[in-house]
């Protein structure tokens, strides 16, 4: 392992969405005993932290980020005596897990809410936010992301309670020192199993306006920049730090929803004691406006890497991703998911998201290149987002199906949440049953038994990337630097340690082209390549690009 303290800096990890990664009962649901059986994958893989999403019991009106008890296994996905197996396992892979803390909220049948809204003086009461009606109505305009008002009137007390996100998942009112002392407690359960550390679900939303006030209609669209910047925000987290993190060797990584590039050095600032990374969504939603795709552009991808680097200062550390379970596959997204193009592009992106100033997290997938799913039906989603925003925009009349339909094709959770691809056999070797959510079709030819042992799969590009980074220390920590910004079809940018420098040039484009390189920059060798034929001279300035090549020089 590297030394303690940086061990999560030179870390790669590789998130796994459960329910969806391997059935081994044949329900259809992918459960914990399905990791342990895959973790010599992930092995010979390279990553050496995986990251699990929400495995805590759970009703599942969101896909377990509604938690209903935080000390037990969903049942779908096993029991704690196989949460211990796995946890036993990776350890002796000398690997790390971490696990989701989801705190801004819990399940409506959690036992605090149970309670809480059994009356107005009973003693978990104020765990919730609860508020009166103003004027016959919800008590401000507050949205939620799920669609309708972030308001639910609760008929037992005739008050509402906040959820930012589903009604079945109410936001717990942090400012409570007693709901801060059981997360702390909850947290401490988990790491002396053996986790080594939390992904913090929509961590920046626990401390809310003081008083609510109404959102000015500007705020309206993005509320999540509201959201997140509650005056408390920073002071929980040093608490938390002080009174848990410090006393473990940790890896923290807040998801940043709502929090600009400027805004993330407060958190991870290691002098400020709060997180080590945070999740900035400026890349991923680049082209997102709410459910709507946009167009981007590869200089506006360039800017974004570039805010993205500067925005974690002097000591703060950044997080490299392309997708994860809240965002559609990384190759149909920046890359082109055509036949022709999927594997080079595919490699192309590997080779842009592992070679950043930052900690890379594969999402389960990419490293095979699966594809976003071919929807064709509304009936096809499962996601709770997607069914809430058909009723509000197109059951309403507001949106036109058709037009709903072209763009969540593109946007939707669902397309990262298909069962992951493992053989060409029947539901690509997922399950023997019948899987919770569609089998992507073009599993017979994308899957990780045909990439195992094929030396220019995308599987074994990734492998190759991991192995260089673990043993060059400027792609990990070396200076990045754009250094032709402006230039629409090639992204090259430099990192740069000491006297170590090296070159990244990636052709964005399915032609073949010349590029010259920026004065004063010279190739002395070429350290890996996406493609196979491609040879450069010592001293070379000029470059033949294949389509979609991606590759590393030494300067």
């Amino acid at each position: 392992m590297p030394g303690e303290g940086t061990w999560w800096k030179e870390a790669v990890v590789y998130q796994i969405y459960p329910r969806s990664f391997k059935d081994t009962n044949d329900d259809g649901i992918g459960d914990l005993n399905g990791i342990t059986e895959k973790l010599d994958y992930l092995k010979t893989l390279g990553v050496n932290v995986i990251w699990l999403s929400p495995h805590f019991d759970s009703p599942n009106a969101d896909n377990g980020y509604d938690i209903r008890d935080y000390r037990k296994i969903m049942k779908e996905f096993g029991t704690m005596a196989d949460f211990d197996h796995l946890m036993a396992e990776v350890k002796k892979r000398n690997m790390r897990l971490i696990i989701d803390l989801v705190v801004n909220h819990t399940s409506d049948e959690h036992q605090w809410f149970v309670e809480s809204r059994k009356s107005k003086n009973n003693p978990y009461r104020d765990f919730y936010i609860w508020r009166d009606g103003h004027n016959g109505k919800t008590p401000n305009n507050y949205p939620s992301f799920f669609g309708g008002s972030a308001w639910t009137l609760d008929s037992k007390t005739g008050q509402y309670y906040l959820h930012y996100f589903s009604s079945k998942q109410p936001d717990l009112n942090w400012d409570n020192s007693n709901v801060r002392k059981d997360v702390y407690d909850i947290m401490r359960f988990w790491l002396d199993k053996g986790v080594s550390g939390f992904r913090m679900d929509v961590i920046p939303f626990i401390s809310k306006q003081p008083e609510l006030p109404k959102l000015p209609p500007a705020t309206l669209a993005h509320p999540e920049y509201v959201f997140a910047n509650g005056p408390y925000v920073h002071q929980y987290l040093q608490e938390m730090n002080s009174k848990v993190l410090s006393h473990y060797d940790t890896m923290t990584v807040g998801e940043a929803f709502g929090v600009t590039p400027e805004q993330a050095k407060k958190f991870t600032d290691p002098r400020r004691h709060e997180l080590n990374m945070l999740f900035n969504f400026d890349l991923v939603r680049l082209d997102r406006d709410d459910w709507r795709k946009t167009d981007w552009t590869l200089p506006q991808l360039k800017a974004t890497y570039t805010k993205i680097d500067n925005g974690s200062g002097e000591y703060g550390w950044n997080t490299s991703f392309l997708s994860n379970h809240d965002n559609p596959r990384a190759v149909s997204h920046f890359g082109d998911d055509s036949p022709r193009w999927r594997e080079a592009s595919a490699k192309a992106l590997a080779t842009m998201m592992m070679t950043q100033r930052a900690t890379p997290f594969i999402y389960q997938g990419d490293e095979l290149g699966m594809t976003n799913y071919p929807f064709k039906h509304i009936e096809d989603y499962e996601d709770v987002e997607i069914r809430g925003q058909w009723q509000e925009l197109v059951v309403s009349g507001k949106v036109p199906a058709q037009e709903f339909l072209k763009n969540i094709k593109q946007t939707s959770r669902d397309n990262a949440r298909t069962p992951m691809q493992w053989t060409s056999k029947a539901n690509a070797g997922f399950t023997a049953g019948n899987p919770w959510l569609s089998v992507n079709p073009n599993y017979v030819h994308i899957n990780a038994a045909a990439q195992e042992h094929n030396r220019d799969s995308v599987y074994n590009y990734y492998r190759s990337l991991i192995t260089l980074r673990s043993k060059t220390p400027a792609l990990i920590y070396g200076k990045y630097k754009d250094i032709d910004p402006a230039n629409n079809k090639v992204f090259a940018y430099t990192r740069t340690q000491d006297d170590q420098r090296y070159l990244i040039v990636i052709n964005f484009s399915e032609k073949q082209l010349n590029y010259s390189l920026p004065k004063g920059i010279k190739i002395n060798s070429l350290v890996l390549d996406s493609g196979s034929d491609h040879r450069v001279k010592e001293g070379a300035t000029q470059l033949v690009l294949q389509p979609w090549q991606a590759s590393i020089y030494k300067l």
